[in-house]
């Protein structure tokens, strides 16, 4: 209807589809949160930003278990471990305030659906610039209904959900010339991530290109490149060894012949191999189509036709495109909002009237296209389809209340059952002392993560203040979520198999005491007695469990 839409929107519509749009997104990924299918990501955030509010800037035990020390060389995690050795975040502490007012992970929920509908108000008035009033608004609903945008914002809470908002907020600076609020943006951009620096490279080579702030878009550029440089062979090694015994294997491992790499390393292996790199850079053609495809579908493709679109997405397509294995190259994932901005503002600037003809004519030269009646038509049909893959992907399983996790073999929990569940988790957990340390199973870690050391099991021993080993004093486990799911996902079948052997060992030998379990769900405390009635339930769940039977 917008498409169509004789009568131009006013702002008052404009900020209705924005408060709606966050209405919905934050109301998905609160249910998710509170039936518990929020997972780790969200918990290693939630316990950063909870050691932030208590002065301990960027600890974590659940970081600190994912780091090269603990994976590679077997030692403990520690709960000072700062894990601005991982990821260099320092742009945080922004919502910092935010958080120490409401201290719980809900608040990064809210944070999160709250970036993704400011910044589409932003991208609305960026186009507005350039555009009349339906087709920015067009623009502004595809980013609401993009698959590339919807998904990775159903997910947990991440540091690069702050892109598109930044960014776009960057973008509507420079229309206005507002060059002050550009270079502040521009340093808050570079503290999101290290390599957000690949997605401002983007930005300064398109005013370098396009010749629009050329000596502008050469700064950025080279602030970009030295920051990078900078940041991931100075500052972050000072904190930990990841990036370069971790990271850089994991992502850029088939360019070296080494058990680590610093970043500089790995870009002089890449142009030394260009045989490599080219292949790297082709394969597999299927996937990489595809997900282009995902990026322009919501905007009827035309981002495929826009240089801008190119140039500002291109470095950050190239390093995905070039990173080892399947997580690059997945639009579900978050990475893919580091494309989204040079995707949505290429395709501005297209409708502007700047093709691959006139790319370096001034924007206020040219007259701006306007789409025909069919091409409306088809836009919309695209729009649509985006919006159906998003339930039917079922992200994160933010749709898990209406879509089942697995079709073959069928895997569905039905919404009064997750909340039921979810009613009694809430009991057990809430036996735990805030001050208590604790390992859980994935899905428990996020509501146990506002507290000094929480681990994931079955790790149970960790490293405290002082250098000492410490045992956990509460194991908190949910095996009726393992059972329902190990049918239809490997994992959850080994770590079933696994958890269950490990969990009598811990009661028979003495170590933890079984005080709760409620039809699989499972609370031990170190050094009490079992009690009767818990091990009674305990038992009658494994007597239930049935061999599994491979399909």
């Amino acid at each position: 209807m917008i498409l169509n839409g004789r009568k131009e929107p006013d702002r008052k519509r404009v900020v209705a589809i924005a408060v709606a749009f966050f209405i919905l997104l934050a109301g998905l990924l609160l249910h998710r949160y509170f039936t518990y299918y929020a997972s780790y990501d969200q918990g290693i955030f939630n316990q950063v930003f909870w050691n932030n509010t208590h002065g301990n800037f960027f600890q974590s035990t659940l970081s600190s278990q994912l780091s090269t020390d603990v994976i590679h060389t077997g030692e403990l995690p520690r709960v000072d471990y700062r894990r601005l050795g991982q990821h260099f975040t320092p742009a945080l502490l922004i919502w910092w305030p935010i958080y120490a007012a409401f201290p719980s992970p809900v608040t990064l929920s809210v944070l999160q659906a709250a970036f993704a509908a400011v910044a589409g108000l932003l991208l609305y008035f960026i186009a507005r610039q350039h555009l009349e009033h339906r087709l920015s608004l067009a623009i502004m609903i595809s980013f609401y209904g993009a698959i590339a945008v919807l998904n990775p914002y159903l997910a947990n809470f991440h540091d690069l959900g702050q892109i598109p908002l930044l960014v776009f907020g960057l973008l509507l600076a420079m229309e206005y010339r507002r060059w002050w609020v550009f270079g502040l943006l521009c340093l808050t951009i570079l503290a999101v991530r290290e390599d957000s620096s690949i997605v401002l490279f983007g930005v300064g080579a398109y005013l370098l290109a396009s010749r629009r702030h050329p000596w502008i878009g050469a700064a950025v550029c080279t602030a970009s490149v030295g920051y990078f440089v900078l940041v991931t062979n100075i500052f972050m090694p000072i904190f930990s060894d990841d990036i370069s015994k971790r990271f850089m294997i994991e992502e850029f491992g088939q360019y070296i012949d080494d058990t680590e790499a610093s970043t500089l390393q790995v870009l002089w292996a890449m142009v030394s191999q260009p045989g490599l790199l080219l292949r790297e850079l082709v394969s597999p053609p299927d996937d990489t189509l595809a997900y282009l495809a995902g990026h322009w579908l919501p905007l009827a493709l035309i981002p495929a036709l826009s240089p801008a679109a190119w140039i500002m997405a291109g470095p950050t397509l190239l390093k995905l495109t070039l990173t080892d294995g399947s997580s690059g190259l997945n639009i579900s994932l978050r990475y893919a909002l580091n494309v989204v901005p040079g995707v949505f503002y290429g395709a501005i600037i297209w409708w502007a009237g700047q093709g691959w003809r006139r790319f370096a004519q001034p924007l206020n030269a040219l007259t701006p296209r306007s789409p025909s009646r069919n091409f409306r038509r088809f836009w919309t049909a695209c729009l649509i389809i985006s919006l159906v893959l998003v339930p039917l992907t079922n992200p994160s399983r933010a749709f898990a209340l209406v879509v089942p996790d697995s079709f073959q073999p069928w895997v569905y929990v039905p919404l009064p059952l997750q909340w039921q569940r979810s009613q009694s988790i809430n009991q057990l957990l809430a036996e735990i002392p805030p001050e208590a340390s604790v390992t859980a199973t994935t899905y428990l870690v996020p509501h146990m993560s506002g507290r000094r050391a929480v681990l994931r099991m079955p790790m149970t021993v960790y490293q405290d203040d002082q250098g000492a080993a410490q045992t956990v004093d509460y194991v908190a486990a949910d095996f009726w979520r393992l059972r329902r799911y190990q049918v239809a996902f490997g994992r959850d079948r080994d770590r079933f198999e696994t958890f269950i052997p490990a969990v009598n060992s811990w009661i028979d030998s003495g170590e933890y005491g079984l005080i709760r379990a409620d039809n699989g769900v499972i609370l031990l405390q170190r050094g009490v007695a079992s009690a009767p009635e818990a091990t009674t339930d305990w038992q009658a769940f494994l007597a239930e469990q049935e061999p599994f039977q491979p399909l």
